[in-house]
Formats: structure tokens, C-alpha cells, sequence
């Protein structure tokens, strides 16, 4: 039984080595809006709620800079 699960699970870590790098004209599709977590702003509402319950504060998530004028 322990001979067969380190077989599967070195077949399962050598399977994973065989993905390469990814090519630069094959970035373009990693860019696309599709591919991010924030595409619905169900999930922008959300996230913002669960900030602002844990840092209880609210605002002040676009904004950047500290007042030096270096945004």
C-alpha cells in the first residue's frame, strides 16, 4: 500500500514538470480580463465588504500615495 502511493504520487510530481515556461506570445492570453479574480463586480462587493469587517474602516482603496505628492 506505501510502495503504491509513493509511485502515484512521484507519477503525479513528474507530470507537473513537464509544463515548461510559458512563451511570450502565450502571455498575451494570461493578460486577458478573463483571467483575473476581480472580473464581476459581485466579487469587488464582496471583497471590499470582507476588508472593511476586518479592518473596520471603510474607503481609501483607490487612492494611493502618503501626502508627499508622490502618488
Amino acid at each position: 500500500m506505501k510502495l503504491v502511493f509513493v509511485l502515484m504520487l512521484a507519477a503525479g510530481l513528474t507530470g507537473c514538470a513537464g509544463f515548461g515556461q510559458v512563451q511570450p506570445w502565450e502571455k498575451g492570453n494570461l493578460a486577458k480580463p478573463e483571467m483575473t479574480f476581480n472580473d464581476s463586480g459581485v466579487f469587488n462587493r464582496y471583497d471590499d465588504h470582507i476588508y472593511t469587517s476586518r479592518e473596520s474602516s471603510s474607503g481609501g482603496a483607490g487612492v494611493g500615495g502618503g501626502g508627499c505628492g508622490c502618488n
